[in-house]
């Protein structure tokens, strides 16, 4: 049974509060594993600059005021997604998704609010179609084989269960920053959803939002293989402390 594709997909970044280990691990694993597939399952930018929160109970400023701060949040997403693109390019793999998220969304939501900047889309500020990816909105389902790819759409405390009872297909999420699988069997066959964690810097200082509670996120990123007929087998490799190991070699941050 020959492997006819493979894939690294990351889940949410938050650019620029990335954890900058994990993220430097799945750099080294894009250059071990050499995927002929890349998804990225949004969250890519925090957009704090657009957050509905910003300026919660404040008034809001002219936008002349708002731009600047947009604009550099937007260089500094690109720039982190310009060292993926490298990483990629030096394994020669072509093929990338991008799966909106729903921070990445905020920026969309801007521009609704004021149309003639419509530069400012998440899909127009990051230059996806320049890139070479292939841009999915928020929650549209990607289907690769028997498996299918979304950003996110619940946060309950048995999420993979939910998403699976849901969707009703083997499906592979981020969104809730945390690992978790549920499998269900039937005389249909076994179906299964996964969710990835995060590769967000999850510290109490880059979080304030949290207040200092608790939260079971975890850095992680997942090696998919495909087979003929559209079957496959999912690897998630847990990062902790910068640490990981795949196939074998161990990947120090």
């Amino acid at each position: 049974m020959s492997v006819i594709k493979r894939a690294i997909v990351i889940p949410d970044q938050h650019f620029p509060i990335e954890d900058k280990k994990a993220v430097s691990v799945v750099l080294k694993a894009i250059k071990i594993v050499k995927p002929t597939l890349f998804i990225n399952l949004g969250d890519v930018g925090e957009w704090a600059s657009v957050s509905p929160w910003k300026w919660k109970r404040k008034k809001k400023p002219p936008v002349e005021y708002q731009l600047p701060i947009i604009d550099r949040e937007i260089i500094e997403v690109n720039r982190r997604i310009d060292i993926f693109d490298e990483a990629l390019d030096e394994v020669k793999c072509k093929k990338k998704i991008i799966c909106a998220g729903n921070h990445d969304e905020w920026l969309d939501s801007f521009v609704g609010e004021h149309p003639y900047l419509s530069d400012y889309t998440f899909k127009e500020a990051c230059g996806w179609k320049e890139r070479g990816y292939k841009y999915y909105s928020f929650n549209h389902p990607v289907k690769i084989g028997k498996l299918t790819f979304i950003h996110g759409a619940y946060t309950t405390q048995y999420h993979a269960k939910k998403h699976l009872d849901s969707y009703g297909e083997n499906i592979i999420y981020g969104h809730t920053h945390d690992i978790q699988r549920h499998t269900k069997t039937d005389l249909g066959g076994t179906k299964a959803a996964w969710s990835l964690g995060c590769l967000k810097d999850m510290s109490p200082q880059k979080n304030k939002w949290l207040r200092g509670r608790l939260h079971n996120w975890n850095h992680a990123f997942a090696i998919i293989d495909w087979f003929r007929g559209g079957n496959f087998k999912v690897e998630v490799n847990e990062i902790i402390n910068g640490k990981t190991t795949v196939w074998g070699h161990e990947i120090n941050a």
